[in-house]
């Protein structure tokens, strides 16, 4: 049984954790509307970091950044787990992110996380991963 998240006005880093820590414990998760998750900070800050996140290494060597935002979200989440060992690469197979909501989950209660609610979020600055990959070059 999977369950559903809908990552609309959603933390990126809070949605992550929590995430990172469910799959650990052997939960399938997947997580719709992957484009409207949100980022904390200034929107000038966010981008030139995403921007030289994207940037750094080489083409030949790496290290490789995604442009998509369902890409994105499931990169913050790897993060979050130790995905280079047996546990963490199993654990990282059973998250999945879509942008929008696919025709497979389309009749599926969607689970929405209140501890990484916007609501959550002090400041009004923010900016949506959606905008972050098409600032990025992606076309989705």
């Amino acid at each position: 049984m999977v369950t559903v998240i809908d990552g609309e006005n959603l933390l990126l880093g809070r949605l992550s954790s929590i995430v990172a820590t469910r799959i650990l414990a052997g939960e399938e998760i997947a997580i719709i509307n992957a484009e409207k998750v949100i980022v904390s900070g200034s929107r000038a800050m966010v981008l030139g970091e995403y921007k030289i996140t994207r940037v750094r290494g080489s083409v030949e060597g790496g290290p490789y950044f995604p442009r998509r935002p369902d890409h994105i979200v499931k990169r913050t989440i790897r993060g979050m787990i130790p995905y280079k060992t047996s546990v963490g690469a199993a654990a990282f197979r059973r998250v999945k992110a879509y942008v929008g909501v696919p025709y497979e989950l389309k009749n599926v209660e969607a689970e929405s996380l209140e501890a990484a609610h916007r609501s959550r979020l002090s400041s009004a600055r923010y900016i949506v991963v959606g905008e972050i990959s098409k600032n990025l070059g992606a076309k989705f």
